[in-house]
């Protein structure tokens, strides 16, 4: 179709005033007719196709949208409108993509205001048709003998992350990471020969602890602190909120309190701790205050593994890895990743206190450990690095 400049402006014009008075099928007429003429740009698309959506002509709607996404492939109107005739095609899996393609895209741009409730829209949308999936999923797996108590608990792991019911977490050392290691959150104490002879030892190292805290506990110091040319912020940098009794800090032991708690000490030496020149182990007495929360954070370097000795939990306390939360049971250990996203809280009417050690991963062999442990033996290695 042949028009001149102002006619076709006019045809737009016009087209548009019924969109917005809701004439769906005059603004339909009118922005095909402008269109037809091969000079549309994206925004003309898009408005044919919030016509057709008016008509509820779906099909009509979607091909709009295709020649308004090839010119402008990154609008997050047009992709949210292309995911929901996805969506009302009963293409789940394309449609729950195009929808998350949307908020990336929108996370990166400065999106109008009016565009808001359609991202929240989106939001629910994934969620909605992440739900519709996971009971196709079931209800398929289920026909196949595979109900969820028949699962392995990885396989069911990895349903829970399809359904949105979980979240991917992933080592994200601060410092230093070593390639090719298993992502596991929690480990299974029963796996390390050497935790049933510690565990029978919580009563005694129980027993030190509370000695010792009435001895010296102005001795328990602030676990995040300020250093000299290191400007850091933490909401605990400087409280004894939560502190730390130190039997040995960065490979460095305090004979003094070995001393005084020696079946602490002693229980803790049949685990593999990894000696390393001037940064590991570190063993100390955790004391997380009532009513403090440690923000979600994680370790250094993904080549060892932390350890904790429950031995005095109030109610109310819990403890949270990637997407698995557990509460501490005195005198049962966990052991787990600390470069995977983790926190802890104590929310009860007592302190909390934990003894905490650190371990070699079970994964590293010896040519590895020795490896290791020659890196982060130099002095600078972990210069500007820190526990989030």
């Amino acid at each position: 179709m042949q028009l001149g400049n102002q006619d076709l402006q006019r045809l737009i014009n016009d087209g548009v005033a019924a969109l917005q008075q809701r004439r769906f099928a005059d603004a339909r007429d009118k922005l095909e007719q402008a269109t037809g003429t091969g000079l549309a740009n994206a925004q003309l698309w898009l408005a044919l196709a919030a016509a057709c959506r008016g008509q509820e002509d779906s099909s009509a709607e979607e091909r709009a949208l295709d020649r308004m996404l090839e010119l402008d492939p990154q609008s997050v109107a047009g992709l949210i409108m292309k995911a929901d005739c996805r969506a009302r095609a009963q293409d789940d899996r394309n449609a729950s993509s195009i929808y998350k393609k949307a908020l990336r895209l929108a996370s990166d741009q400065s999106v109008p205001p009016s565009l808001v409730p359609e991202l929240q829209r989106a939001e629910a949308m994934i969620a909605e048709l992440e739900v519709r999936h996971a009971a196709h999923l079931e209800q398929a797996l289920a026909a196949q003998g595979l109900a969820p108590d028949a699962r392995s608990r990885r396989f069911q792991h990895s349903i829970d992350i399809i359904a949105g019911r979980r979240h991917i977490y992933l080592q994200e050392p601060t410092a230093y990471y070593f390639p090719e290691l298993p992502q596991i959150q929690y480990y299974d104490p029963a796996e390390f020969d050497w935790v049933p002879k510690l565990e029978a030892a919580t009563d005694a190292i129980r027993a030190e602890l509370v000695e010792a805290m009435a001895a010296q506990l102005d001795e328990f110091r602030p676990y995040i602190r300020s250093e000299a040319n290191r400007p850091r912020y933490h909401p605990l940098l400087d409280k004894t909120d939560w502190s730390a009794l130190f039997f040995c800090e960065n490979g460095k032991r305090s004979e003094e309190l070995i001393a005084r708690c020696p079946r602490t000490w002693e229980a803790v030496q049949g685990a593999p701790l990894p000696w390393v020149g001037g940064t590991s182990p570190t063993i100390m007495f955790s004391l997380l205050r009532r009513g403090t929360r440690i923000p979600a954070h994680t370790g250094m370097l993904n080549t060892r593994l932390i350890c904790h000795l429950p031995l005095i939990v109030p109610p109310g306390c819990g403890f949270r890895v990637g997407n698995e939360t557990r509460q501490w049971q005195e005198g049962k250990l966990l052991i787990f990743d600390d470069t995977i996203e983790h926190e802890a809280w104590n929310e009860g009417g007592e302190d909390r206190v934990v003894l905490i050690f650190d371990i070699w991963r079970p994964e590293l062999n010896e040519t590895e450990r020795r490896e290791v442990a020659a890196l982060c033996s130099i002095p600078d290695m972990h210069s500007g690095a820190a526990e989030s």
